[in-house]
């Protein structure tokens, strides 16, 4: 197990069919060598399991990645109202190439795609997916 940077693009969507790389997930997860999201190291650091949201004509948002008893969130602020539900992050394999669904706080289900990961104990991690956390 180690912590990663990861990268997620918008995948092909009814309003973006070519998928958009300017609507932009960057995550740090602990990963296991399958690419599992490993619980266990989360729960020991939970202050690292981070989030950066990186839209077009929005400011960038930082928040956390947190288990809820609604299941895994991209949170922002405390509360509920700005969670992004992640589907199944706890079974969902990421690596290089998946999918993963997040559903925004209106309800509205997005697919995207995870484009790089890098290990965040490389020092050119944070430079190679544009993450200052």
């Amino acid at each position: 197990m180690s912590w990663k940077s990861l990268s997620l693009e918008l995948a092909r969507t009814r309003e973006s069919p070519n998928g958009s790389p300017n609507h932009l997930y960057l995550l740090h997860l602990p990963l296991d060598a399958s690419g599992i999201v490993d619980e266990a190291a989360l729960e020991r650091e939970p202050d690292r399991a981070l989030v950066r949201r990186s839209w077009p004509d929005e400011p960038d948002i930082s928040g956390y990645v947190v288990r809820t008893p609604r299941g895994w969130v991209l949170s922002y602020r405390p509360g509920e109202e700005d969670d992004e539900i992640v589907f199944h992050l706890e079974t969902h394999r990421l690596v290089p190439g998946e999918y993963i669904t997040l559903t925004d706080p209106d309800g509205d289900q997005l697919p995207f795609r995870v484009m790089s990961i890098h290990p965040l104990d490389e020092p050119s991690a944070t430079e190679t997916v544009g993450l200052d956390m």
